[in-house]
């Protein structure tokens, strides 16, 4: 799967950080933070340019990858509050409450044009409930972003949920919705809900 991204390099200062974003944010994309759940509604396209920015963030643990979603009275639902998304590797070990300041300083970027695998690995699905396993999702929201911080495998893993939702979400009615759960956070971390819609995610995000 190629799509073009900006990467930008901006500077805290004497530190050089890197911020990967798509070229051109999905139109039809919404995450709703609804409290005690998220809701992210994606048409087809978006559902695949998310997966693939969530697979890149396995192979680019020195980025921060940042998805713009927000948009002025998108979500019309009492109480729910629109979101952007960055995704990073644990081991950057970037504070959510630089992001402001950092996001303040991306400008334009150089575009470029990345390649990552739409192969789904297998996993090993009893491993995700011992005790002992570390790859997990830990969330923060901070400056009307959720940071979503995790190892490369468990990027990797969950990928695929975005592409289920492409390629079986098209053609289905209102009422027999198609839909991804991904539950891959610690015990602090909430579930994503996953939801494919053809119409507009303000529409969608108030039914």
């Amino acid at each position: 799967m190629d799509f073009p991204v900006t990467v930008h390099r901006p500077r805290l200062g004497a530190q050089e950080l890197t911020v990967i974003r798509p070229a051109r944010p999905p139109e039809r994309a919404l995450l709703v933070d609804h409290g005690w759940f998220l809701n992210a509604y994606v048409d087809r396209d978006a559902a695949r340019l998310i997966g693939g920015l969530w697979t890149l963030a396995a192979t680019s643990p020195r980025a921060l990858i940042h998805l713009p979603l927000r948009r002025p009275g998108a979500s019309a639902e009492a109480g729910a509050r629109p979101l952007d998304l960055v995704l990073l590797h644990h081991s950057l070990q970037f504070a959510p409450s630089r992001w402001k300041e950092l996001r303040g300083r991306l400008g334009p970027g150089r575009r470029r044009t990345v390649t990552v695998s739409t192969t789904q690995p297998e996993i090993d699905h009893e491993a995700l409930h011992h005790a002992e396993n570390r790859d997990l999702f830990h969330q923060h929201v901070h400056a009307e972003t959720l940071f979503v911080t995790g190892s490369a495998k468990a990027f990797r893993e969950t990928a695929g949920h975005f592409h289920d939702v492409a390629a079986h979400g098209p053609g289905r009615t209102a009422d027999r919705h198609y839909c991804a759960q991904l539950r891959h956070g610690d015990d602090s971390s909430r579930d994503i809900h996953i939801e494919y819609s053809d119409a507009w995610a303000g529409e969608a995000a108030s039914r």
